[in-house]
């Protein structure tokens, strides 16, 4: 391969975290090719995404920077200003204020649909080169540079190529990347409910035998819930009848929002862990759930992705001042490792709280317990565990 010709980048996957990550390395002066499947749908008002996200604040900061969040803002968000968990084994409770980080707000709820759209047209106008609809089908890598053949036949040559194309990713599997994965053998159910008492900007999460139950604040009074279930469990209570499903909806909710109304469809997604052995494969560097799925309790699966994001463009721009090569292989090396290391313990951090907290053995109550009221105890304790989880 010569240089002649050849692209900077070529990001595969046109989701949250590849367009984010081919808008940035737009905005910094690259030639970026973003490469998706499938264009989304446009996202309307009128048809609420049932995938939504606890959006960190750190991540806020990106797609400020992207020129993309206050467009966000003006649609349809919601933040949050409180969090209350607990556990429903024993009585210890941790709660997160905005007023005690001397913050206007914790994060907010974002729908994925809205995400995306936006993203997608900054991306377009900002000059970001689509090839949509589009697959990659060859990979071949030396040295020098990356090149991709599509399923249309034609080949993209590029100095460097980000895989963040799902947890599915094809360009992972064609780099030959291993992953360490488990099946939790539980599945997420969502959808949007209403309830007889207003949510007052705050989320919930109570710890149940079964898995967790999450109730986000959304605008227009209503909530998303995201609750983790056996997977026979979340089959029935996916065909229960509405009546009976409010019900136990709010029997599990321990009643914290009052009754609760089904609102929406039902949706369920099967919950899995997935680790790739390395984010750095010769020229192709694994992003977002290409890297790395994780458990949703935390709501930290895109977060994570989007640092895996902000991380590579601090590189970029970080070569371009120093009049450097941002596609040395020290740096490419250097950004894998921080990022494998990061992702790794937040992922095996995440799935240790779901193994103390799904279960209901006298061992892992009693821990759980003294964990949670130690942690409410500790104000320093709870600012330091809410600004990892801001990425601040």
């Amino acid at each position: 391969m010569n240089r002649r010709g050849r692209l900077d980048a070529v990001v595969v996957g046109g989701g949250v975290v590849g367009t984010a990550c081919a808008l940035g390395m737009a905005d910094a002066g690259l030639d970026v090719v973003l490469v998706e499947a499938a264009e989304p749908a446009q996202w309307s008002p009128g048809h609420p995404d049932l995938r939504v996200y606890a959006f960190a604040p750190d991540n806020a900061m990106l797609l400020d920077a992207l020129g993309v969040w206050k467009d966000v803002l003006r649609q349809r968000v919601q933040p949050y200003r409180r969090m209350r968990v607990w556990d429903a084994a024993v009585g210890g409770a941790l709660e997160f204020s905005a007023d005690g980080f001397a913050r206007p707000e914790l994060g907010w709820i974002v729908e994925h649909g809205l995400l995306v759209d936006r993203l997608w047209q900054r991306a377009q106008q900002r000059g970001v080169v689509l090839r949509c609809p589009a697959r990659v089908v060859t990979l071949d890598q030396d040295e020098d540079g990356v090149r991709i053949g599509l399923d249309d036949g034609s080949t993209l040559d590029a100095r460097v190529v980000i895989a963040a194309d799902g947890a599915q990713s094809a360009l992972r599997e064609l780099t030959g990347v291993a992953s360490d994965e488990h099946d939790y053998d539980q599945l997420g159910l969502v959808a949007y409910v209403r309830s007889e008492r207003p949510h007052d900007d705050t989320a919930f999460q109570r710890f149940l035998p079964g898995g967790p139950l999450a109730l986000l604040p959304c605008p227009q009074g209503r909530s998303s819930i995201v609750w983790t279930l056996p997977a026979d469990e979340a089959r029935r209570l996916l065909d229960a009848d509405v009546v009976a499903f409010n019900h136990e909806l709010a029997r599990a909710s321990d009643g914290c929002l009052g009754a609760l109304e089904l609102d929406s469809v039902r949706a369920t997604f099967p919950l899995r862990r997935k680790l790739a052995r390395t984010q750095l494969a010769g020229r192709t560097l694994l992003m977002g759930d290409a890297a790395h799925v994780v458990h949703p309790l935390a709501g930290q699966g895109v977060n994570l992705g989007l640092r895996d994001v902000s991380a590579w463009l601090r590189s970029v721009r970080d070569a371009a001042a120093k009049g450097r090569d941002f596609d040395a292989l020290s740096r490419l090396q250097r950004w894998a490792r921080e990022r494998r290391s990061d992702n790794t313990v937040s992922t095996l951090a995440f799935e240790a709280i779901n193994r103390i907290y799904s279960n209901d053995q006298p061992a892992a109550t009693l821990l759980r317990g003294h964990a949670l009221d130690i942690a409410g105890r500790l104000p320093m304790l709870r600012h330091a565990l809410w600004r990892h989880a801001a990425g601040l």
